[in-house]
């Protein structure tokens, strides 16, 4: 039975019962420890770090037992690790590349030969970090990037506070760009130091190793520990953290609000290049940092590990906006920030020019993705959600290392010149240019009401594949959940909207710019039916269709339009209306007329907004039977008594009456709208008939 030691500043999450389900696979364990030491961001953050474990296997082409390293390949995250994700070389091969290291000069050269080391043909591509470990001697090595450890290897006079945390039990070595010869580097450190438990990373991170995957978690879970508990010391007998408060925080409803309206504003500005999604957190800690006296000196610092500047750029913006600021003035909001972003961008540029090498790649975006906003809370913008989330959470633990260096000695950054070395290594370039071709919709937030239904959830997954972040809105909160629950991480969010509400409009509005940034896609697909003659059509039913179809569609339009100009990106108004706008059919005054209204106001709204390459579009369905929530009540059965059929006809019946002879599927409407916001980006004010082809409904 392992005995648990008590951690206060880490997770202490090995399952023994779980590891013995694994046996003596030390694969599979340095997978599980992977994963638990991944899920805590204290710790590591997304993609950060690396883990490894020694194997002895049988070379298929000797049958002799050779010494394999499995690691973490390239682009991985140990929180999220599998087998798929790593790489097995040939430890021997790996550590004769000594043989032919050309020194600094030959980095780029060494990690194309990593290819030649490889044993497990379906290995993913080593990372950078490969001869770190393959020159370590250990069975199971620990790469990470705790808070608490940077904050020591980023202190002025770092080798010292090593020393006095650790004694001669933790080695040092200075800061040093990943590659080769900083495995050359930490092999002789532990030859100078024989015995050692690991080695700290000046302004990097830490190594740590054990004989098992077990003592290999607890030597690192134990050297976190030793460092957190040394800073808390240190802040509490400095008493201020960060020179103690200089601005102080709104209350929370009003940084939610504030930061909601200023959200679109900041999205369009980060957008001058490349349009981005945001992300937003007024989380304590940020908070602390944002409103601290030493924000101004320590934020144009930068981070220091280059995990968290390759994510949140060299340094944030932090924007010169008192709390008191009418943000809903977005002209004079705009006055004020224009400046800010156009320094930021230049003082970029400056720093591209002055750093780059012959070789450098092209200078990326200009613009900031970390804006900090003193009293209200920290934006970031990235290419998508998760970047920009992550960006987030890795600028959070650049606040905690700042926070312990200065309490420790004094923070120290990395040079600028060092910075962009890494910034714009080849090989980050070269990683850069495979990732995959960004979606249609990719870098796009469409808002859908009605999601909760068939359609509108069939728009929601069509948009959501073609790459959008879709929020979900509709009148009924389980099926929101239940359709929510069916998006990964990062692409969906939900909330209660009552179309009829133009409250309750506004609230999903602030969910997309604080989830997202702001919207580019409004979809109104809430909707309802009733079938009735003239005489049995009573007033409550007439403003109901009304109200949902026609007022709502109004109120959507009309809120929308205020963040899309916000943005100055543009967008997309797209509405669900009905071939019953276009056709005279028998019971259905109410219902075809309020579907007429819906159309016409699309061509209104096209004429009007057209300046603001704002498009509007409407998409006209017909009989959509299978999978519409409109058909499970007396729709159906007022149709079915209009024709003098069954219900249980009607598919049959709505398929016949076509042209194509077709039945019409919710995921047909889908790709009606998709057309018009992902192909079609030069049409407005058109309709799209999605009904298998009726001849009295065609619009010309």
């Amino acid at each position: 039975m392992k005995v648990q030691k008590a951690f206060q500043y880490v997770n202490y999450l090995w399952d023994e019962k779980k590891a013995a389900e694994l046996g003596d696979d030390q694969v599979a364990l340095f997978l599980y420890r992977s994963n638990i030491l991944g899920s805590d961001l204290r710790i590591t953050n997304y993609g950060g770090g690396n883990t490894s474990c020694k194997t002895f296997e049988k070379d298929p082409l000797t049958n002799e037992e050779v010494e394999v390293m499995w690691i973490k390949g390239s682009g991985g995250d140990i929180g999220t690790l599998t087998r798929s994700g790593i790489a097995g070389l040939y430890t021997e091969r790996l550590r004769n590349l000594k043989n032919v290291y050309g020194g600094l000069s030959d980095e780029d050269r060494m990690v194309g030969l990593f290819n030649h080391c490889i044993y497990d043909l379906d290995s993913r591509a080593p990372s950078i970090d490969t001869p770190l470990h393959g020159l370590l001697p250990f069975e199971h090595i620990d790469h990470l990037h705790p808070d608490a450890l940077i904050a020591v290897a980023a202190a002025k006079d770092s080798e010292k506070i090593t020393k006095e945390i650790w004694g001669d039990t933790m080695g040092w070595v200075p800061w040093q760009r990943p590659g080769f010869d900083l495995a050359l580097q930490l092999e002789k450190c532990l030859n100078d130091n024989p015995g050692i438990r690991g080695i700290v990373l000046g302004s990097h991170g830490l190594f740590t190793w054990g004989d098992t995957s077990y003592e290999c978690y607890m030597n690192s879970l134990d050297v976190i520990e030793t460092a957190s508990e040394y800073i808390e010391k240190k802040v509490k007998a400095q008493g201020n953290v960060f020179g103690g408060q200089k601005t102080e925080s709104l209350p929370k409803e009003e940084r939610i609000e504030k930061a909601s309206q200023l959200a679109p504003i900041l999205r369009g500005l980060c957008s001058s290049e490349n349009r981005m999604v945001g992300h937003f957190t007024d989380d304590d800690k940020v908070l602390e940092f944002i409103n601290s006296n030493d924000l101004g000196k320590l934020a144009p610092m930068g981070t220091s590990c280059p995990d968290h500047f390759l994510r949140t750029k060299i340094q944030p913006l932090v924007l010169d906006l008192d709390t008191s600021e009418d943000i809903s003035d977005t002209e004079a909001v705009l006055k004020k920030l224009n400046p800010a972003f156009d320094q930021y961008r230049k003082e970029y540029k400056a720093y591209y020019e002055s750093c780059k090498k012959e070789n450098s790649p092209a200078m990326r975006d200009a613009n900031p993705v970390i804006i900090l906003y003193p009293g209200v809370g920290m934006f970031s913008f990235a290419k998508n959600k998760q970047t920009a989330r992550v960006a987030s959470e890795f600028y959070i633990n650049a606040i905690n290392v700042m926070r312990g260096a200065e309490a420790i000695t004094q923070y120290t950054s990395l040079p600028r010149q060092e910075a962009f070395d890494i910034e714009y290594w080849l090989l980050e370039e070269a990683k850069l240019q495979r990732m995959p071709k960004e979606k249609p919709l990719s870098r796009k937030v469409a808002l859908v009401t009605g999601a909760g239904g068939g359609i509108g959830k069939a728009i929601a997954d069509k948009l959501a594949a073609e790459g959008a972040n879709v929020v979900l809105s509709d009148i009924a909160e389980d099926r929101l959940k239940e359709v929510n629950a069916t998006y990964a991480k990062d692409i969906s969010t939900y909330t209660v909207c009552d179309v009829t509400d133009s409250e309750s409009i506004a609230n999903a509005y602030k969910r997309a710019c604080l989830e997202f940034g702001g919207v580019d896609i409004v979809v109104h697909s809430a909707g309802l039916a009733i079938s009735k003659s003239l005489e049995d059509t009573t007033e409550k039913d007439w403003d109901l269709l009304q109200n949902v179809l026609v007022k709502g569609q109004f109120e959507l339009a009309k809120q929308a339009v205020s963040i899309l100009r916000k943005q100055s990106l543009g967008g997309d108004i797209i509405h669900i209306a009905s071939k019953n706008g276009l056709v005279s059919g028998p019971n259905n005054v109410g219902y075809g007329t309020a579907k007429a209204a819906q159309q016409h106001m699309t061509r209104l709204l096209a004429a009007e907004l057209g300046k603001d390459k704002i498009r509007v579009n409407t998409v006209n369905p017909d009989g959509v039977i299978v999978g519409s929530k409109i058909w499970e009540g007396n729709w159906a059965e007022g149709r079915a008594k209009a024709y003098g059929i069954a219900v249980e006809e009607l598919p049959a019946h709505y398929a016949k009456r076509n042209l194509l002879n077709e039945i019409i599927y919710p995921a047909d409407i889908a790709n009606g709208v998709f057309s018009l916001v992902g192909i079609l980006d030069k049409s407005t004010g058109n309709i799209i008939n999605v009904d298998g082809g009726m001849a009295n409904a065609f619009v010309r």
